[in-house]
């Protein structure tokens, strides 16, 4: 029984000396605690300055002033906030008081990073991002310029449809003027029909030929444009200067874009396809007799029938053109570095851990403390004062009362000098 207790007695002086250390360490980093937790709080108010800064449009006195006040009131914030949570929750004995503080840390985390955090991060990645958003809109920018350019050129392959059309019904002309498609040679009212829709399927053609250089000049001064656009996306200087820029440009792109759609000769087509059977001007029999007569009405509805089918095939061409999905409508929208940095947060991931670790390692540092303050607890528990009470304490003791000796001595005097009488009284 004896071993037992002297075994417990040889554990409780180990625990008491790990406390008596743990102590004597927290009371040297006592002294330059507050200063450091300072230098973060300054840190973090000068970076939220920087992001206040970028989000406010006027430069002039108030706007300065405002910002310095907004980043003032975050350092103090940040410091007080968690000047308390260094000093209480690791003073915290309770588990109801240790989970209601940690919880108020929490809530105290979010309440920075909401103002402060992101502005941080806005001040050390905002320039980036901007930039991020600029290429973004780029790369938006030349897959709408190549849809529309694609669907272009393929309603410029429509011109072959046309052409095999036109060509098909100008032979049909010449055999109509041979005699070898009615039976009777010459410029009768079936070769008239076959002129005309031969005439109006060039005509056609001609159109669709004349817009094959105006696409290309557009697609060319598209890309110009686009080239402009990415050297203003990785230019030197005031990211908020070369947004001006860009968005500039960005508006001669769009109209680029739109004249490309404009191009497309696929409506057009379709329309002519609709019309080419129906607007058939039919030209007065002139056959001297009946059987010729007969002969080319007869010849006349094949070439109608001809005509609608060969309108269904340019009609069916068209629509293939038109099915295919147009480019989807750009704009560029100017974007503060803030915001940037919050849209593309997945892309600064390294930016946003420094600017919420500036604010949040106070954090670390609390529980740090809570943990070796119960290590401390743990190592006295049990203890009698006197055990815990080292020379310096106890030296720190005698010297007390030896002042309060000399004080009682002081006061005992007095009383008595009061109580004496004094010369000359009876």
């Amino acid at each position: 029984m004896t071993d037992k207790k002297d075994r417990l007695t040889a554990e409780e002086a180990r625990g008491l000396r790990t406390a008596k250390e743990l102590e004597a360490h927290l009371a040297w980093l006592d002294t330059f605690t507050p200063a450091a937790l300072g230098v973060l709080s300054i840190a973090s108010g000068i970076y939220t300055y920087l992001g206040v800064s970028s989000l406010l449009e006027d430069n002039g006195a108030v706007t300065f002033f405002a910002a310095v006040a907004y980043s003032i009131a975050v350092s103090v914030g940040i410091f007080v906030f968690w000047s308390y949570m260094l000093r209480l929750l690791p003073s915290m004995r309770t588990a109801s008081g240790f989970i209601g503080l940690t919880i108020s840390t929490i809530v105290g985390s979010v309440a920075i990073i909401a103002m402060s955090s992101w502005l941080n991060a806005a001040a050390l990645a905002g320039a980036a991002a901007v930039e991020q958003h600029l290429e973004n809109t780029v790369r938006d920018y030349q897959a709408a310029l190549e849809q529309a350019h694609d669907i272009a050129l393929s309603g410029q392959a429509l011109g072959r449809e046309v052409e095999r059309a036109r060509q098909s019904f100008e032979e049909l002309a010449e055999l109509e003027q041979s005699g070898d498609l009615s039976g009777t040679a010459g410029r009768g009212a079936v070769f008239r029909v076959l002129t005309q829709k031969a005439e109006e399927l060039r005509n056609l053609e001609e159109q669709i030929a004349n817009q094959q250089p105006l696409i290309e000049d557009a697609f060319q001064q598209g890309n110009e444009i686009l080239a402009t656009m990415r050297e203003l996306t990785v230019a030197p200087g005031p990211v908020d200067r070369r947004s001006v820029q860009f968005s500039e440009e960005s508006v001669k792109l769009a109209g680029v874009i739109s004249r490309l759609n404009q191009y497309n000769v696929a409506p057009l087509v379709a329309r002519a396809a609709q019309d080419l059977p129906s607007s058939v001007v039919l030209p007065e029999l002139d056959g001297r007799s009946s059987e010729v007569r007969d002969a080319q009405s007869s010849t006349i509805n094949s070439v109608l029938n001809a005509l609608d089918q060969r309108g269904k095939t340019l009609q069916n061409a068209a629509e293939e053109v038109l099915e295919i999905e147009p480019p989807i409508e750009t704009a560029y929208n100017p974007i503060s570095s803030a915001d940037a940095v919050i849209k593309y947060a997945h892309n600064f991931v390294p930016s946003w851990a420094g600017a919420i670790a500036i604010d949040l390692l106070p954090a670390v540092l609390v529980f740090v403390l809570a943990i070796t303050q119960a290590a401390i607890r743990s190592g006295k528990d049990g203890m009698s004062i006197e055990d815990t009470l080292t020379l310096s304490d106890l030296r720190a003791a005698m010297n007390a009362m030896k002042d309060v000796e000399a004080t009682m001595g002081v006061a005992d005097a007095a009383i008595l000098d009061r109580a004496a009488p004094k010369k000359g009284e009876t």
